[in-house]
């Protein structure tokens, strides 16, 4: 981007200045908050939980007895079959979760995830486990488009990068517990040793539609109902310990009322084809189309979801060795992401995107040496450094395209946009997985270790990508980054007009000492919080 004072100096400084000194940890609203959006953030349990489970079971002998022993398309139709559901619901979303407001969405979704779950876990044929499959999916795109935009939405201004990235670093919390669940029943001589698994894949679902109705709903979204009234009162209870008057909170509402008047201007033409209609909006797709493929395309797949195809061709085919190693690897996975997750901030989303591309190629271009000297001459000894570069490769992985995929797509996107810029990023991550899903057993059942050469050339093309298209976007509030994309000028006047209504110099960068913000606080806090002790 161009220089400037909007740009060189990010102008979330504008809120920097109004924060309560204090550690969060001190205050318990902030701490409920935050237990609210762990709600919301393991909605990505389901999601981690079905590709690490299909591993699973897939190298059970009862699974794959009950299911007719599915190989090639049959194999990959089972895999796929969810993102085919999430597919065709994706249409329709973003009218849902614009509709009938984020938790509403969330708790849809759900309930179709208990009800798609519970028929996979009772199936008695491989054509009502694919059925329930599909519907899994199809309740997944209700509550996966939802629960991002809720948290982005609702997070205290410091924590939003870091908590929506998080988002997606919790796919292994489920990936977790499914690789260990299977490892467990592997040995149960009964159909239970799959049942038990699919079971458990519900349990995030039956959470949240017994705890989410309690859940405060997005400001931004009752602003956008006319509802600002509900709207000061949910930012002045969580971010402005119950006072409505308190600087941040009055420069939050009046920031999220200038953007969306701004946005209203061309609500009423927004469709789908609004999302290609600007430069700033073909910017903001480009980059969102290309996280959304390279997020699936760049060899993680075959690990994912067929990581017992892998180990069969490297030698490795002990249900026992298998399912350690898989329980292992995602284990590694969460912790590295979520370290990953609490850098954004600090790091940068540009540098930790081409450390992770970077990192990707070198590591994949080491298992294709390994596999093919694996393939060519049998040796153990390679056959190890295919099991050690997965763990490096997954390493870098998880540094940028576990945590910041879904929070730089949200974060990238204006409010009027949000639901379907989010929702066209959902759709082509569907697409790419069916290919994989699909393509994969197929790929490598013909060709063997000489499929990954194909990977490490779309690697290559992801390096070059990213280093001239990914935009920085740290330390900005959403209305800003979102504002980034069509120039300065909309980043600087949705930032005056909020700091000019509520009058506080510090709001422009020109605040006071920590001591003086912490008086302004408590002096707000005494005066105001009897009058504001419930929402």
């Amino acid at each position: 981007m161009a220089g400037g004072a909007a740009i060189d100096q990010p102008t979330s400084l504008a809120i920097t200045n109004l924060l309560d000194p204090r550690p969060w940890w001190k205050n318990s609203r902030l701490i409920f908050l935050n237990l609210w959006i762990l709600l919301l953030l393991i909605t990505s349990y389901t999601n981690g939980y079905d590709g690490s489970m299909m591993n699973g079971l897939q190298i059970l002998d009862q699974w794959t007895g009950a299911m007719g022993h599915p190989t090639g398309g049959k194999l990959g139709l089972l895999n796929a079959i969810q993102n085919i559901g999430a597919l065709a619901a994706t249409p329709i979303a973003p009218y849902v979760t614009d509709g009938i407001g984020r938790k509403l969405a969330i708790i849809w979704g759900a309930s179709l995830m208990i009800a798609g779950t519970a028929v996979q876990s009772a199936a008695q044929s491989v054509g009502m486990f694919t059925g329930a499959r599909f519907l899994i999916g199809f309740g997944l795109t209700f509550a996966a488009n939802a629960a991002p935009l809720l948290v982005s939405e609702l997070a205290y201004p410091p924590h939003r990068a870091p908590l929506v990235s998080t988002y997606n670093s919790l796919w292994y919390s489920g990936s977790i517990v499914a690789a260990w669940t299977t490892f467990g029943t592997f040995r149960i001589n009964s159909q239970w040793a799959w049942r038990i698994p699919s079971i458990l894949q519900g349990l995030p679902s039956v959470l949240q539609v017994i705890l989410i109705w309690f859940c405060p709903e997005s400001p931004r979204w009752l602003v956008s109902k006319g509802k600002e009234e509900k709207a000061l009162r949910i930012l002045a209870y969580y971010h402005g310990r119950g006072n409505d008057q308190d600087p941040l909170v009055q420069f939050e509402y009046n920031e999220i009322k200038e953007a969306i008047e701004l946005d209203k201007e061309i609500s009423k033409t927004v469709g789908w084809t609004t999302l290609f209609a600007t430069p700033g909006n073909r910017r903001r797709m480009r980059i969102i189309i290309a996280l959304a493929f390279f997020s699936q395309w760049s060899g993680n797949g075959l690990v994912s979801y067929y990581l017992n195809l892998v180990f069969d061709s490297i030698g490795i085919t002990d249900a026992l060795t298998q399912t350690l190693i898989n329980g292992i690897l995602q284990i590694f996975n969460l912790l590295v992401a979520l370290i990953a997750s609490s850098l954004c901030d600090r790091a940068g989303r540009r540098v930790l995107f081409l450390s992770s591309n970077v990192g990707m190629l070198v590591f994949f271009v080491a298992q294709t040496i390994c596999f093919a000297q694996n393939a060519i001459t049998g040796s153990k000894a390679a056959g190890h450094g295919v099991i050690a570069f997965i763990f490096l490769f997954y390493g870098a992985y998880d540094i940028a395209y576990t945590p910041l995929i879904v929070s730089y797509t949200v974060e990238i996107l204006p409010y009027a946009l949000r639901a379907k810029g989010f929702t066209v990023f959902n759709f082509m991550i569907s697409l790419a997985l069916i290919f994989n899903q699909y393509a994969n057993p197929i790929a490598l059942g013909s060709i063997g270790w000489k499929y990954y050469i194909v990977y490490d050339c779309v690697l290559a093309f992801e390096i070059v990508f990213m280093f001239f298209y990914c935009v920085e976007t740290k330390n900005r509030t959403l209305e800003e980054t979102a504002a980034l994309f069509d120039g300065e000028d909309k980043v600087e006047m949705i930032t005056a007009k909020a700091a000019t209504r509520i009058g506080f110099e510090q709001a422009l960068g020109r605040g006071s000492a920590a001591d003086d913000k912490l008086e302004d606080h408590e002096a707000y806090t005494e005066k105001h919080e009897h009058e504001h002790a419930q929402v």
